[in-house]
């Protein structure tokens, strides 16, 4: 037996439609960076799209064109994480629309695209105070005066304005999105018909709807991980989806050896930090090797049981974001740590 990363596809099936309820009417994109967040690109985004979705995340151009050749024409591509001397070609022949954050990326889009001749779908992107690239405010009315005369010549077509938020307080994202609205607005008289915005992401997806807009930006909620610190999956209406799990090695001197370790993708930060489950009962982990873990055990614990070093809760395990909350990281960390040769498991 080896450690398994198990992956309930019915339950991320209630958690997307669940979220799907939650940002109706706007339309939920369901982001895939790093793999889906170690849950599998193919099977999350098949599943997804069997679910009714209709817009796949991704950050790179490479994950959308991996995405385009198994999922068909059928759904929309979004990346964004793009340079100039990135390959658009390939991402404007796949009809990916990209996310266009700075004037030398829009200018590489349209002579990309001249050479093509192919009108691709641009989303211009405003930085309302994350700095997580896009296009300043201060030069965002030139930004989008140059992007209605491409739009004019044929070059690009401006299908929507996008930005992040930091999520950090009601007072800084509410800053945020009156400065995306003042863009819009900008847009608009600029001449540009953007049909799309799009500006929350997770919580404030779910929990403040004058975010949505018309797509909401979902990776991690999707899987049921919830951010450290709150809001919970209770609140969300969300469970996790993955639980990693590891067989009981040895057992001797009130100790027990657990087939997973640093090499696999967990912190050593966590020893003394965190317990995992081993029939039903919470174990704490006295420390974390290269290639197993070691647990606190009694005669309940036989070699060949099966530990569970997140989940659902259900099994006595902590869930990710509580594995996040003892070590002070984010859970996401976690689910994309866990090592890509542990094998995935699926259960429908």
């Amino acid at each position: 037996m080896t450690p398994r990363l198990v992956i309930d596809l019915a339950a991320f099936e209630r958690n997307v439609a669940a979220l799907q309820a939650r940002v109706a009417p706007a339309k939920l994109m369901v982001v895939v960076k790093n793999d889906a967040y170690g849950h599998g690109l193919e099977s999350i985004v098949t599943r997804a799209l069997a679910q009714g979705v209709e817009w796949i995340g991704c950050l790179d151009l490479g994950t959308a064109l991996a995405v385009r050749a198994f999922a068909g024409e059928a759904p929309r591509l979004f990346s964004w994480l793009l340079s100039p001397d990135e390959n658009l070609a390939a991402g404007i022949r796949a009809r990916v629309d990209l996310g266009v954050g700075s004037p030398a990326v829009l200018e590489a889009v349209a002579a990309t695209a001249a050479a093509l001749e192919i009108v691709p779908r641009v989303h211009l992107k405003i930085d309302t105070g994350l700095n997580r690239n896009g296009v300043r405010r201060e030069s965002w009315a030139e930004f989008v005066a140059r992007a209605a005369v491409l739009e004019d010549e044929g070059r690009l077509v401006v299908e929507g304005i996008w930005s992040h938020i930091a999520e950090a307080s009601d007072e800084e994202d509410d800053l945020a999105r009156t400065r995306f609205d003042e863009a819009v607005d900008a847009a608009r008289a600029a001449g540009l018909r953007p049909a799309l915005r799009h500006l929350a992401a997770s919580a404030a997806g779910t929990l403040r709807p004058e975010f949505d807009y018309d797509l909401v930006r979902m990776g991690a909620f999707t899987h049921g991980i919830a951010p450290a610190g709150g809001p919970y999956g209770d609140e969300l209406g969300i469970s996790p989806t993955a639980s990693l799990r590891a067989p009981v090695l040895a057992v001797s001197d009130g100790e027990a050896v657990v087939g997973v370790g640093a090499w696999h993708g967990l912190p050593s930060t966590a020893a003394g930090r965190v317990t995992v489950a081993v029939r039903g009962v919470a174990r704490p982990v006295i420390r974390i090797e290269p290639e197993h873990l070691v647990i606190t055990s009694d005669a309940a614990i036989e070699a060949g049981d099966e530990a569970v070093i997140f989940g659902d809760g259900s099994e006595g395990s902590l869930t990710s974001t509580q594995w996040a909350e003892a070590i002070g990281t984010i859970p996401e960390e976690l689910h994309t740590r866990v090592d890509a040769r542990i094998p995935r498991t699926y259960l429908n």
